[in-house]
């Protein structure tokens, strides 16, 4: 298992502290410096850099203070998103996520980028049908070099009754062609025991075969073995390769830590959940940043993927000693779906000093 230093003191004099800076240029800086730490060529950083600035909501010409004028759930301090990177794969795939906060977001040739699925089921999440208010919408923009730009949005229904969000969810699965597939895995997730609400509702913004629908669930103290039957009831799941990553990264504990996520995936022509995902939250497994990059790595070099540059990655998005601080790396989450080394770190640039008062707890993905 190789490794570089992870000392990167010029990046973090660069990035924090964020209060003063607009969002956009932070949020810029902090793509940027991913772009090095994962050896992207200069020219590609750059172009990309200018795409997400171009990208971002018009929050993203406001200057960050000291506390969130608009708390957004995607962190637990409100700010209003976070970094993640898939690591299957020759390149890993930088991604980042980000709420809308109520703007439009209008992608560059939107009738490329504009599904129809996204066209069908937008109405589904509104008080147009019925629904209490409007689905918070969530959008991410996923790139792996030297590929293009892949864009997803995300229809928050956390705030809702659940007799509603589960009423949404097949309105729109009815709508776009998968009422079966997702009776099928409904049937299917309600037959594990343990308590679990559905949270989100995605779409991959392309008409390509291979696009996915995705429904997020939060498990409530669920153990290992648990989020890991959530997890089988999709078509392609190893369930042996799943445990074995899930044990890795919770260590000694048998159970799956606050708040653990499963994602179904439905793709067209499937008459069943695809493929799944379970992401584990580190905080709630480890003591530290430093223990949980450390749990990481050892995932990644499992799976055959060097952790170089996960380290690197993650000592630069960091605002001091790794061993020093919690919760920069959020999230882990792991598919076994074939496709080896597919785990994807989440994290979540601490901005803020405090939470910001609400009674609702917030919701990571990609």
């Amino acid at each position: 298992m190789t490794s570089r230093a992870p000392e990167f003191p010029e990046y973090i004099r660069e990035n924090y502290p964020a209060q003063g800076r607009l969002f956009g240029d932070f949020l810029g800086g902090l793509w940027a410096t991913a772009c090095e730490a994962l050896d992207v060529p200069v020219e590609q950083s750059v172009r990309t850099t200018r795409m997400l600035r171009s990208l971002l909501p018009p929050w993203a010409h406001e200057r960050i203070g000291s506390a969130p004028a608009q708390p957004s759930y995607v962190a637990d301090d409100g700010f209003p998103a976070e970094m993640s990177v898939n690591w299957s794969g020759a390149q890993p795939e930088l991604r980042i996520l980000f709420d809308s906060l109520g703007h439009d977001v209008v992608w560059p040739g939107e009738s490329v980028f504009r599904s129809r699925r996204l066209d069908h089921v937008r109405e589904t999440f509104t008080p147009r049908a019925g629904r209490p208010t409007p689905a918070p919408l969530w959008h991410s923009i996923a790139w792996r070099p030297p590929s293009g730009v892949v864009h997803k949005t995300y229809f928050g229904l956390y705030s809702w009754p659940h007799t509603h969000r589960e009423a949404a969810v097949t309105d729109a699965m009815a709508r776009l062609g998968l009422a079966r597939a997702w009776a099928d895995a409904r049937r299917r997730v309600e037959t594990v025991e343990g308590e679990r609400e559905i949270e989100f509702f995605a779409v991959d913004l392309t008409d390509e075969a291979q696009a996915r629908v995705k429904i997020y669930y939060r498990n409530h103290d669920a153990g290992l073995a648990q989020v890991e039957r959530v997890a089988a009831v999709a078509l392609h799941h190893d369930s042996e390769r799943a445990l074995a990553a899930y044990r890795t990264l919770a260590g000694e504990r048998p159970d799956a830590g606050e708040a653990a996520l499963s994602c179904l995936a439905f793709r067209s022509g499937v008459d069943r959940a695809a493929e799944s995902t379970t992401y584990l939250r580190m905080p709630a497994l480890v003591p530290d940043d430093g223990e949980a990059v450390e749990r990481t790595a050892a995932l990644l070099h499992d799976q055959g993927v060097d952790p170089g540059r996960f380290r690197t990655l993650a000592a630069a998005l960091a605002p001091g000693p790794l061993s020093e601080g919690k919760g920069v790396l959020e999230l882990v989450s792991f598919r076994a779906a074939g496709r080896p080394g597919d785990v994807t770190t989440y994290f979540r640039l601490p901005v803020y000093d405090r939470p910001p008062p609400s009674p609702l707890s917030p919701v990571d993905l990609g």
